[in-house]
């Protein structure tokens, strides 16, 4: 096994948040280690960035990471600049300016690209043991802006704060997992038989990074940063020096990017589109089951790769499990992200709020009956009412992810019934089943079970385990990040 890569890349470094997929992501990874976040353009007059303090005393902490009310969105290279548009990232919560950054402009990219190829000569030669070391340094420098950072993934995206702290923990247990990996990338000898939309968490991570690689004298260009948009991502996708590309987002975005991608020969992780189903049998523990779906499906304002968006119940309990729900989410306080007690957020973008209300009125059109919520808040934020929608499996829409907190619910008879449900939509990310029969668990993560990438026994869609390989199948990309499969994908194979 060549150890061009590295154990940092073997982490899938996430330098965003993971669930904002209407401005989708790109991570990229060469020998070094790079990453870029891509989002759509917005519209607004292009001029200078002044360097002040920001205009909100609740903004004052991002100071403490680095952040100023002006940003440079750009780490080429070893320095930060930024010759491309200016964008403003919204609070959510009150669609309010946080700050401006600077995008890349093709120029910045082509030169952090060129910075970066030369680096991964240098890093490449680093023994791996080593190379585990700073990824160890990294993790402790996460590790002690850990609240800062995830109270800015709340306030940037829209996350309750104990989940914009989850986030950055994630990132920490994977620098972990990485670390352990380093001392295990061993290659085996065989005898022969013949003679690859949230700026300021990327530029705030990228600066902690910097600063352990400048500590260890170590070139910059090891990691490249670039916040832009579609221009960008094309020119990343096209970019023969880039080995492997990962990217997570739309299935529709990711076809484009698979085609782009495999043109050149090159590597395509994909992490994309989700349509996750929990399963609650007859023998089910109920209490349970209402828990965990009520965390799935209401959880980051189901803006989740693996937000349950399809209960299946069993006829005989259809009626328990049902008016037990809508009895808890009546009582879901709904609000500001960073206060304590809030379950439900904003979703992402305004245009997110506009989604939500065309897809309820195309629920509506197919038949789907709406039991609670169905509309949106009125605020200055993007708040909508978490909802549920007794639906057929049948109709089109189920087919769809609707990236919103809204739960479709559906009726069957038997276990292979619900199967044939769950696996009968085109994604294939995450999948869940509440029993106590061992026959029906084996049934379910067996060959004639759920076609999932990620197969859960009583307990929710989401989430992921550090250590397991997290991804799926079908149109969902059959990518893996984290855990135990990403070191593979990270690495060239040479027998």
């Amino acid at each position: 096994m060549s150890r061009r890569s590295d154990a940092a890349k073997s982490m899938a470094l996430k330098c965003t948040s993971s669930t904002q997929k209407q401005s989708s992501k790109l991570f990229i990874s060469s020998s070094a280690i790079a990453c870029a976040t891509v989002f759509p353009p917005l519209a607004m007059n292009v001029g200078a960035i002044a360097e002040m303090g920001f205009s909100r005393k609740e903004y004052e902490f991002l100071s403490e990471i680095g952040l100023s009310s002006g940003n440079l969105g750009c780490f080429v290279n070893g320095t930060w600049k930024g010759s491309g548009p200016v964008v403003s990232t919204l609070n959510p919560a009150n669609n309010q300016k946080i700050a401006e950054v600077s995008e890349a402009s093709i120029q910045d990219y082509e030169e952090g690209m060129q910075a970066c190829s030369e680096a991964a000569k240098i890093w490449m030669q680093v023994p791996a043991p080593k190379r585990g070391d700073i990824v160890r340094q990294i993790g402790d420098a996460l590790r002690s802006k850990l609240q800062q950072l995830g109270r800015l993934v709340s306030l940037e995206m829209g996350k309750i704060l104990p989940e914009g702290i989850g986030e950055v923990q994630e990132i920490i247990d994977m620098c972990d997992f990485a670390v352990g990996l380093s001392r295990q990338l061993n290659g085996s000898v065989i005898p022969s038989e013949r003679a690859p939309t949230t700026p300021l968490v990327t530029i705030a991570t990228a600066k902690l990074v910097a600063e352990v690689l400048e500590k260890n004298n170590l070139p910059g260009a090891i990691f490249t940063s670039f916040c832009g948009g579609a221009e960008i991502g094309e020119a990343i996708a096209k970019d023969r020096r880039i080995n492997l590309v990962s990217f997570t987002g739309s299935s529709k975005v990711g076809v484009k990017v698979q085609q782009t991608v495999n043109e050149r020969f090159g590597k395509c992780l994909l992490e994309l589109s989700g349509n996750n189903a929990i399963i609650v049998m007859d023998d089910a523990d109920i209490k349970l089951a209402v828990r965990a779906v009520l965390f799935a499906a209401v959880g980051t304002a189901g803006q989740r790769c693996t937000t349950c968006r399809r209960l299946l119940l069993h006829e005989s309990i259809y009626r328990t499990v049902v008016d037990q729900l809508l009895d808890v989410y009546k009582q879901v306080k709904i609000g500001d992200p960073l206060e304590k007690g809030t379950l439900l957020g904003p979703l992402h973008t305004s245009s997110s709020r506009k989604n939500f209300e065309k897809g309820i009125e195309i629920i509506k059109s197919q038949g789907g009956k709406i039991l609670t919520g169905g509309g949106i808040i009125e605020s200055e934020g993007n708040f909508v009412q978490p909802t549920i929608v007794e639906i057929s499996p049948d109709a089109n829409v189920v087919k769809e992810e609707l990236f919103a907190p809204v739960l479709y619910v559906m009726k069957f008879k038997t276990l292979k019934e619900a199967i044939e449900i769950n696996n009968s939509v085109p994604q294939g990310l995450s999948s869940s089943i509440f029993t106590s029969k061992p026959e029906f668990i084996f049934k379910w993560i067996g060959p004639q079970g759920s076609d999932t990438g990620i197969v859960n026994v009583n307990i929710p869609t989401n989430g992921a385990e550090i250590g397991g390989a997290f991804g799926g199948e079908k149109a969902t990309g059959g990518g893996r990040e984290a855990g135990s499969d990403s070191w593979k994908q990270y690495m060239r194979r040479s027998t």
